[in-house]
């Protein structure tokens, strides 16, 4: 009499919370959500001609979709480098950088003026300017022999201080009436993307990213350290300095699209937020995993936040406002538990 054939046996519970904690499983229920989130935030409240807000919200949510990502990555790649998780791209003084611009702007042309300005030459200018100044920092760094990455943290702490000094000072002497239109150039909005800047931003963070993904086997090595890094046969200072300046050109692009999400702070408590969240759920350290959730979570993060703020509560803040609240908590649960590295 042939044996009854066995039956494979239920998961334990362990075993089924092993195969949730599997990075493809997370990446998967991240972009699940993403997509439910996307779905909530084209159909929501919709009234009306459903024709213009479809096309009004798509082109929003992929400046949320483009911004988030951006700095998600640009944030877990610059920890890496760094060797810490607390710091951020904006520590290099970027977002100071585009404060000062936007106070130059209205300051010497007047916002009248400034209105009449073509914005694709507004965008070139304010990227062109943060990436010089990136360059010229990098460059610095890397002439010299004994320079090193904590001595261009420093330089950008102290030039951060000095843009914002400046743009204290400008903001001060202003007119009252040219400083009311001011406040609303130094926080990020995505309701008045231009179509050609969005267009043109999409491809060159995408392009990045890209260029970034094909490093990720690289910034695996980088994130042992410098010596473990050279001497498993990787050209430090040339990986390095072109994996910060592609970080460099996301950022600019991103802040020159919609401006700084956490207003001109020298932590961006968003990606600061993004990142950790991205090392919590997504198992191991492959970057491929933790850039693609980071981009994920962020999207998730800034849509879904964007979503409850403007549709379910009727508040019309920035969602900058509110994560650079979360992530200035968990920045100080960070410090107090050692968490930093």
């Amino acid at each position: 009499m042939p044996h009854d054939r066995a039956l494979p046996a239920a998961p334990s519970g362990r075993g089924l919370k092993d195969s949730l904690r599997r990075p493809a499983v997370v990446l998967s229920l991240l972009a699940l959500a993403v997509l439910v989130v996307a779905v909530a935030f084209m159909t929501v409240g919709v009234k009306g001609n459903w024709e213009f807000a479809l096309a009004f919200r798509g082109r929003k949510l992929l400046a949320i979709c483009v911004v988030a990502s951006a700095i998600a990555i640009s944030t877990v790649i610059f920890q890496t480098i760094a060797g810490n998780r607390i710091l951020t791209p904006s520590i290099m003084g970027f977002d100071a950088l585009y404060a000062l611009l936007q106070t130059c702007f209205v300051f010497f042309l007047g916002s009248a003026r400034l209105a009449s300005v073509d914005t694709r030459l507004l965008f070139v200018v304010e990227t062109a300017a943060m990436l010089a100044f990136s360059l010229v920092l990098y460059r610095w760094l890397f002439l010299g022999a004994r320079r090193g990455l904590q001595v261009l943290l420093l330089v950008g702490v102290v030039f951060g201080l000095l843009f914002r000094g400046t743009m204290v000072l400008l903001q001060r002497i202003i007119d009252p009436n040219e400083f009311v239109v001011l406040q609303d150039r130094l926080f990020a909005s995505f309701n008045g993307v231009a179509p050609d800047l969005l267009g043109i931003a999409t491809l060159v963070i995408v392009a990045v990213s890209v260029v970034l993904w094909r490093l990720r086997g690289r910034l695996d090595v980088l994130l042992l350290g410098r010596d473990q890094a050279i001497n498993l046969g990787i050209d430090y200072r040339r990986t390095v300095s072109l994996i910060l300046i592609l970080v460099s050109l996301q950022v600019c692009v991103a802040t020159a699209l919609v401006g700084p999400l956490n207003g001109f702070e020298p932590v961006s408590f968003f990606g600061l937020l993004v990142a950790n969240v991205a090392y919590l759920l997504v198992p191991g350290f492959r970057h491929a995993h933790v850039l693609a959730g980071a981009a994920l979570i962020g999207i998730l993060l800034l849509a879904g936040g964007q979503l409850v703020l403007e549709q379910l509560l009727g508040f019309g803040s920035a969602v900058g406002i509110v994560t650079e609240f979360i992530g200035g908590i968990l920045f100080i649960v960070m410090l107090l538990r050692g968490m930093a590295r």
